[in-house]
Protein backbone atom coordinates (compact mmCIF):
# COMPACT_ATOMS: atom_id res chain seq x y z
CA UNK A 1 0.00 0.00 0.00
CA UNK A 2 2.68 2.61 0.83
CA UNK A 3 4.60 1.69 -2.37
CA UNK A 4 1.67 2.02 -4.55
CA UNK A 5 1.05 5.65 -2.81
CA UNK A 6 4.75 6.87 -3.19
CA UNK A 7 4.08 5.78 -6.69
CA UNK A 8 1.17 7.30 -7.28
CA UNK A 9 3.50 10.72 -5.51
CA UNK A 10 6.22 10.25 -7.64
CA UNK A 11 3.62 10.04 -11.00
CA UNK A 12 1.82 13.03 -9.89
CA UNK A 13 5.24 14.82 -9.40
CA UNK A 14 6.79 13.79 -12.81
CA UNK A 15 3.13 14.63 -14.35
CA UNK A 16 3.18 17.98 -12.87
CA UNK A 17 6.72 18.42 -14.00
CA UNK A 18 6.10 17.76 -17.60
CA UNK A 19 2.89 20.06 -17.82
CA UNK A 20 4.76 23.10 -16.34
CA UNK A 21 7.78 22.15 -18.61
CA UNK A 22 5.72 23.02 -21.39
CA UNK A 23 4.28 26.26 -20.49
CA UNK A 24 5.94 29.33 -23.06
CA UNK A 25 4.56 32.82 -22.30
CA UNK A 26 3.44 34.41 -25.29
CA UNK A 27 5.85 37.18 -24.95
CA UNK A 28 8.22 34.25 -25.30
CA UNK A 29 6.97 33.15 -28.54
CA UNK A 30 6.85 36.68 -30.16
CA UNK A 31 9.95 37.47 -29.20
CA UNK A 32 11.03 34.44 -31.30
CA UNK A 33 8.99 35.71 -34.31
CA UNK A 34 10.26 38.24 -34.47
CA UNK A 35 13.81 37.06 -34.67
CA UNK A 36 12.92 35.04 -37.00
CA UNK A 37 11.44 37.98 -39.09
CA UNK A 38 14.48 39.68 -38.14
CA UNK A 39 16.60 36.64 -39.76
CA UNK A 40 14.61 35.94 -42.79
CA UNK A 41 14.63 39.60 -43.78
CA UNK A 42 18.41 40.10 -43.03
CA UNK A 43 18.93 36.67 -45.14
CA UNK A 44 16.87 38.30 -48.40
CA UNK A 45 18.97 41.85 -47.76
CA UNK A 46 22.36 39.63 -47.85
CA UNK A 47 20.94 37.81 -50.84
CA UNK A 48 20.02 40.67 -53.06
CA UNK A 49 23.46 42.65 -51.95
CA UNK A 50 25.01 39.72 -53.52
CA UNK A 51 22.74 40.25 -56.71
CA UNK A 52 23.57 44.02 -57.16
CA UNK A 53 27.10 43.45 -56.88
CA UNK A 54 27.10 41.05 -59.80
CA UNK A 55 25.15 42.92 -61.79
CA UNK A 56 27.27 45.93 -61.28
CA UNK A 57 30.23 44.36 -62.43
CA UNK A 58 28.56 43.38 -65.52
CA UNK A 59 27.60 47.09 -66.59
CA UNK A 60 31.13 48.10 -67.70
CA UNK A 61 30.96 44.68 -69.78
CA UNK A 62 28.08 46.04 -71.29
CA UNK A 63 28.88 49.04 -71.71
CA UNK A 64 32.32 48.35 -74.03
CA UNK A 65 29.62 45.78 -75.84
CA UNK A 66 27.34 48.72 -76.75
CA UNK A 67 30.58 50.92 -77.75
CA UNK A 68 32.00 48.31 -79.15
CA UNK A 69 28.77 47.03 -81.57
CA UNK A 70 28.20 50.78 -82.07
CA UNK A 71 30.95 51.12 -84.06
CA UNK A 72 30.78 48.00 -86.14
CA UNK A 73 27.33 49.61 -87.38
CA UNK A 74 29.09 52.83 -88.20
CA UNK A 75 31.73 50.82 -90.30
CA UNK A 76 29.40 48.64 -91.86
CA UNK A 77 27.25 51.57 -92.82
CA UNK A 78 29.84 53.45 -94.33
CA UNK A 79 31.10 50.56 -96.16
CA UNK A 80 27.45 50.34 -97.10
CA UNK A 81 27.26 53.46 -98.68
CA UNK A 82 30.43 52.85 -100.50
CA UNK A 83 29.34 49.90 -102.01
CA UNK A 84 26.17 51.58 -103.21
CA UNK A 85 28.06 54.91 -104.72
CA UNK A 86 30.05 52.37 -106.81
CA UNK A 87 26.67 50.34 -107.68
CA UNK A 88 24.86 53.76 -108.65
CA UNK A 89 27.80 54.82 -111.23
CA UNK A 90 27.60 51.80 -113.00
CA UNK A 91 23.69 49.78 -112.18
CA UNK A 92 24.85 46.98 -114.43
CA UNK A 93 27.48 45.72 -112.75
CA UNK A 94 27.23 42.40 -111.49
CA UNK A 95 30.06 42.23 -108.98
CA UNK A 96 29.22 45.73 -107.81
CA UNK A 97 25.36 44.75 -106.98
CA UNK A 98 26.67 42.00 -105.20
CA UNK A 99 29.44 43.55 -103.10
CA UNK A 100 26.02 45.85 -102.39
CA UNK A 101 23.54 43.98 -101.10
CA UNK A 102 26.13 41.66 -98.76
CA UNK A 103 26.98 44.78 -97.34
CA UNK A 104 23.76 46.00 -96.74
CA UNK A 105 23.15 42.59 -95.13
CA UNK A 106 26.07 43.13 -92.96
CA UNK A 107 25.00 46.76 -91.96
CA UNK A 108 21.56 45.41 -90.94
CA UNK A 109 22.61 42.88 -89.00
CA UNK A 110 25.01 44.76 -87.71
CA UNK A 111 23.08 47.21 -86.45
CA UNK A 112 20.56 44.71 -84.93
CA UNK A 113 23.38 43.55 -82.76
CA UNK A 114 23.84 47.37 -81.84
CA UNK A 115 20.05 47.60 -80.74
CA UNK A 116 20.23 44.89 -78.97
CA UNK A 117 22.98 45.69 -77.05
CA UNK A 118 21.51 48.85 -75.99
CA UNK A 119 18.38 47.26 -74.98
CA UNK A 120 20.26 44.64 -72.77
CA UNK A 121 22.44 47.74 -70.82
CA UNK A 122 19.15 49.26 -70.54
CA UNK A 123 17.65 46.18 -69.08
CA UNK A 124 20.68 45.72 -66.90
CA UNK A 125 20.26 49.20 -65.32
CA UNK A 126 16.69 48.97 -64.77
CA UNK A 127 17.30 45.84 -63.25
CA UNK A 128 20.26 47.38 -60.81
CA UNK A 129 18.04 50.34 -59.86
CA UNK A 130 14.94 47.79 -59.35
CA UNK A 131 17.25 45.83 -57.07
CA UNK A 132 18.41 48.83 -55.19
CA UNK A 133 15.17 50.44 -53.88
CA UNK A 134 14.10 45.74 -52.80
CA UNK A 135 17.46 46.73 -50.82
CA UNK A 136 16.17 49.99 -49.24
CA UNK A 137 13.20 48.91 -48.61
CA UNK A 138 14.56 45.76 -47.10
CA UNK A 139 16.67 47.99 -44.94
CA UNK A 140 14.13 50.32 -43.71
CA UNK A 141 12.20 46.79 -42.80
CA UNK A 142 14.90 45.03 -41.23
CA UNK A 143 15.24 49.20 -39.23
CA UNK A 144 11.72 48.84 -37.90
CA UNK A 145 11.71 45.51 -36.26
CA UNK A 146 15.52 45.46 -35.16
CA UNK A 147 13.88 48.89 -33.34
CA UNK A 148 10.52 47.53 -31.70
Amino acid sequence: MKIKSIMGALGLAVISMCASAQVVSKDSINMLKDRKQVLEVNKRLTERKLELAELENQVQEKTDAVAKTAEQARESAEENQKAAERLGEDPQHKKHARRASKSAGSAHRDAKRARRAQQNLEKLNRNIESLRKKIADDESKLASLQGS
